[in-house]
């Protein structure tokens, strides 16, 4: 058994470090961005949002959107992504730029439409905060290649393996760019502001 799981999480590594490799094989865009080495990231997805109503992209995508992948019992890297992405959209919208912060939850057992609704209020009031049935959750991360994986069997208190990159999407472009973890807000703002200039 122990063999068994020890396989399988070296899979997830692996997993985990695939997609790694794969996005951040990347040219500048002229923004000091990227353009990513195999393309087409986003698409389509159904999903739930805080008030319990199904929602599509075209329902959330309504204006530049900064999309994370997480879950709320994520005890470090994922309040801090999210606290970074709400201080980009405060600093956009300083410079008259309008953006919203997405969550999109990749642990739909525990987060339930309330939990994602009463979890996003910790980091901005126009934080969009999204989940589903499991069918759903991994519809939406397979369009983001986004890959994520249940860390351990505590029955209660187990972690997530996720990738842990940002989305930045329009609706006219769909994806546009992604920002790694070391990516400060300031930074994050800068190129979507560069992108909002161009389009």
């Amino acid at each position: 058994m122990i063999k068994v799981v020890s396989i399988g999480a070296s899979i997830a590594v692996l997993a985990v470090l695939g997609a790694t490799y794969v996005m951040t094989q990347r040219t500048p865009d002229g923004c000091g961005g990227s353009v990513v080495a195999g393309g087409d990231f986003g698409g389509p997805f159904t999903l739930v949002d805080g008030s319990g109503a199904t929602v599509t992209d075209t329902d959330v995508i309504t204006q530049p959107s900064l999309i994370y992948f997480g879950y709320t019992f994520c005890p470090d890297v994922c309040p801090i992504d999210n606290a970074r992405n709400a201080a980009a959209v405060d600093i956009l919208a300083e410079q008259g730029i309008a953006a919203t912060p997405v969550f999109i939850s990749i642990d739909p057992a525990r987060d339930t439409p309330q939990v994602v609704g009463d979890y996003i209020q910790n980091f901005h009031p126009d934080m969009i905060g999204l989940t589903g049935s499991d069918e759903q959750i991994e519809a939406a991360a397979k369009a983001y290649r986004v890959v994520y994986s249940r860390g351990d069997d505590d029955p209660e208190y187990y972690l997530m393996n996720h990738s842990v990159f940002t989305y930045f999407v329009t609706p006219e472009d769909g994806f546009v760019d992604f920002f790694r973890r070391e990516d400060g807000p300031e930074a994050i703002a800068q190129r979507v502001a560069c992108h909002a200039s161009t389009s």
